[in-house]
């Protein structure tokens, strides 16, 4: 854990100087990224506000994209393990998340150039994302989480009113939502649900998608900047791809998971020098030794049905275009 306390420190350091900057880190919070925003040799990024990289360049179109998941007999293996442990009492909710091999014309590069998303991060050679989901954003010392909990593919009839009323779905998002309200009072003091269960639609190159979120909000101390490091580590990892309670649940995922997320499902974010932008590196395709790996799944409650499941994990294999 000495990157963790190192990478703190170094984040509080610069908080309180009210230097810009821009950090990546991973699931488990082991390993950590700094940057300054304007360095473009490793790492390209684009928030809804702000970029280093200024101009989309002209990049090839998807002409393949081919998928090899892992097998249903595979998926639901760890499934079962999960669904013991809820049934048990160890876990009410996990973020249950496979690796699939694709095939594709495009690199790591185009992909970042092609996609459009709220957050797109490629560190060169390493990953590329394109997450719609936003982790806190700081605002002049008010803080604000959105977690992210339910998708559905919107060419469904009535997929907007199903999603809304599905017991599953408002299950899973009724525990994030508790969670991160508990995470957040560990910072901040007036936490608030502020917007509950909204949906938003997410365009792909297989189908529309209806992803829900939330937003709850708190206030943080007068003297946040300088504690700005300390501030993003307490909320990690991120709840909505761990799930509730955190500990256990992580110990969990590890079991049925059997293969390291890395950076997937870790945290990239922006700090001006005092306000701060992040999200969920989720929607992730890495390079491992020239095999593109896209990283996907779906929370798992008791309610949960795993054919319903390995088939969300699948329709989140995708590159949102215009």
């Amino acid at each position: 854990m000495k990157a963790q306390k190192e990478i703190t420190q170094q984040m509080n350091s610069l908080g309180k100087k009210g230097e810009r900057f821009v950090f990546l880190i991973d699931f488990e919070g082991n390993t950590a990224h700094l940057f300054s925003p304007d360095e473009t040799d490793k790492l390209l990024w684009r928030t809804p506000e702000c970029s280093n990289s200024e101009k989309e360049l002209k990049s090839n179109s998807i002409e393949k994209w081919e998928i090899n998941p892992v097998s249903f007999k595979k998926y639901k293996k760890g499934f079962k393990l999960i669904q013991n442990h809820i049934h048990n009492g160890d876990t009410y909710l996990l973020n249950y998340t496979q690796p699939t091999p694709v095939k594709t014309n495009l690199s790591l590069t185009d992909i970042f150039h092609t996609s459009t998303a709220r957050y797109k991060i490629l560190l060169k050679n390493k990953f590329v994302c394109f997450s719609p989901e936003k982790f806190v954003r700081i605002v002049n010392g008010q803080i604000a989480s959105y977690p992210m909990k339910g998708t559905m593919d919107a060419t469904i009839k009535n997929s907007k009113e199903l999603i809304l009323k599905d017991s599953k779905e408002i299950a899973e998002h009724n525990t994030i939502v508790d969670l991160i309200r508990n995470d957040l009072s560990l910072v901040a003091e007036n936490v608030e649900v502020e917007k509950f269960r909204y949906l938003e639609r997410i365009k792909t190159n297989n189908s529309d998608l209806w992803q829900v979120s939330s937003k709850i909000t708190g206030k943080l101390p007068e003297n946040y900047t300088e504690n700005i490091g300390d501030i993003i580590f307490t909320m990690l990892p991120a709840g909505s791809i761990c799930g509730a309670p955190k500990k256990k649940t992580v110990e969990i995922i590890k079991a049925a998971e059997n293969y390291e997320r890395g950076f997937y499902t870790g945290i990239f974010g922006y700090f001006d020098g005092r306000n701060l932008d992040s999200c969920v590196l989720i929607r992730y395709i890495e390079n491992q030794n020239g095999q593109l790996i896209y990283k996907s799944g779906g929370g798992i409650t008791f309610l949960s049905e795993a054919e319903k499941e390995y088939d969300e994990m699948l329709k989140k294999v995708y590159i949102p275009i215009n």
